[in-house]
C-alpha cells in the first residue's frame, strides 16, 4: 500500500477519533493522508481547538508538513517525515482532552524505539473522553504487557469547562509491540468507586455514593470521595473501577450543570451493569482504544459487548492504512469478539 491515504471524515460515527486515527497510524506507517469532510455532520463542522491540537502535537512529533490546519477547516494533508526522541510540551488552550492527545500520539511514541518526554495541559476529566484513570488503570497497563514502556502521570486536574489539567507521559524505548489475545475478564479481584469533587458541596458525592452503592451492592469501605484542590473550577466525576485477573475496567459519568447527582451516578452504573452481565473481557470504550495498538502489533484478539459506532469507523480507518483483517463476530448473548490480524 503506497501514496497518500484518502480519509472520509463523514464516513461512519463521522467524529474527530476518525482523524485522531489516522494522525497515529500516519506517524507509525511514514504514510501521508488527506482527509475530507471533517465532522461535516457535526452542529460545528470542522476543526475545533481539541483537534487542531492533536494535528499541531502530531506534526511538532513527526516533522510533518501540513496544509489545512485552521478552525473550522473540513480538509487537511497530512505528510510525516521522521518521529524525532526528545521531550516536548503542548497546551490544548482549552478544556479539550488531553487524555486524546496524548492517545493521538502514543502509538508513534511506543513504536519509534526511542526516550520521550510529553507534557499535554488541558483537560484530564471530561465527558466523551477518556479520563485519567480509564488510561492509567485500564489502557496503559494492557499496553504495557503487549511490551510498550510508558508511564502517564496525573500532575494536575483539569475539569471541563475551565482545563488547565496537565498529564505527563514518560516512554522508553519499546522493540516492538506484541499480540494480546484476551478471551475473558478472569476472576474479580476488586470493585470501588471514586467520586472526584472540586469547589462543590460534599453532598453531591455522598448522593452520588448513594445510588452507587445501592445499584451495584457495595459497602461504604468501597466508596472513595476525593476532594481535589488543584483544579482551576469545579468539577465532579464518577468512576467505578472493576479489577479482575486479566483487565481492569474503569465506568464513569461526570456531573454538569443541570443534571442530578443521581442521573451521573446511575448512567455510570448502569454500564458497570451492562458490563458484568456479558461476562466479557472489555467494555465498549477499552474495545475501541484496543484495536490500533493490536493493528500495530499484527494481532490480538478480546471479547467485548456489541460493538458500537465509534469503534466499527475505527476499524475501518484502520483498513484504510493497513492490509490487516479486522473480524466482529457474535458469540452468544450480549458477548462478542473482534479479532485483529
Amino acid at each position: 500500500m503506497n501514496g497518500v491515504v484518502t480519509v472520509d471524515g463523514a464516513m461512519g460515527e463521522g467524529g474527530g477519533q476518525i482523524l485522531r486515527t489516522a494522525l497515529s497510524l500516519s506517524l507509525c506507517l511514514a504514510r501521508p493522508f488527506l482527509i475530507r469532510n471533517i465532522r461535516s455532520r457535526r452542529p460545528k463542522p470542522g476543526l475545533r481547538p481539541q483537534h487542531l491540537a492533536a494535528v499541531n502535537a502530531a506534526k511538532a512529533l513527526g516533522n510533518a508538513e501540513v496544509r489545512g490546519a485552521a478552525p473550522g477547516s473540513q480538509e487537511l494533508f497530512f505528510s510525516p517525515r521522521r518521529v524525532e526522541e526528545g521531550s516536548y510540551r503542548f497546551d490544548i488552550g482549552t478544556a479539550g482532552s488531553a487524555g486524546l492527545v496524548m492517545q493521538t500520539l502514543l502509538p508513534a511514541l511506543v513504536t519509534a524505539n526511542g526516550h520521550f518526554e510529553i507534557e499535554i495541559t488541558g483537560g484530564t476529566h471530561n465527558p466523551l473522553a477518556p479520563p485519567f484513570e480509564f488510561l492509567s488503570l485500564g489502557f496503559m497497563p494492557l499496553l504495557a504487557r503487549m511490551g510498550a514502556r510508558a508511564e502517564l502521570t496525573l500532575v494536575r486536574h483539569g475539569f471541563y469547562p475551565h482545563g488547565g489539567g496537565l498529564l505527563e507521559l514518560r516512554v522508553l524505548p519499546t522493540r516492538r509491540l506484541r499480540p494480546l489475545h484476551l478471551a475473558g475478564p478472569g476472576d474479580l479481584l476488586e470493585r470501588y468507586v471514586l467520586i472526584l469533587l472540586s469547589r462543590l458541596p460534599e453532598q453531591v458525592a455522598r448522593r452520588e455514593a448513594r445510588v452507587i452503592r445501592d445499584r451495584l451492592g457495595l459497602d461504604e469501605e468501597q466508596i472513595r470521595i476525593e476532594r481535589v484542590a488543584d483544579a482551576r473550577g469545579p468539577g465532579n466525576a464518577v468512576m467505578v473501577v472493576v479489577r479482575n485477573e486479566e483487565v481492569t475496567e474503569v465506568f464513569s459519568s461526570f456531573g454538569r450543570r443541570g443534571i442530578p447527582a443521581e442521573t451521573v451516578a446511575e448512567t455510570a452504573a448502569r454500564e458497570v451493569v451492562s458490563y458484568l452481565e456479558a461476562k466479557v473481557a472489555v467494555g465498549v470504550h477499552l474495545a475501541d482504544q484496543l484495536l490500533l495498538p493490536m493493528a500495530l502489533a499484527g494481532g490480538g484478539s478480546f471479547t467485548t459487548l456489541e460493538p458500537s459506532r465509534h469503534t466499527l469507523t475505527n476499524i475501518e480507518v484502520i483498513r484504510l492504512f493497513m492490509e490487516i483483517p479486522i473480524r466482529c463476530a457474535l458469540l452468544e448473548g450480549k458477548r462478542w469478539k473482534i479479532e485483529v490480524g
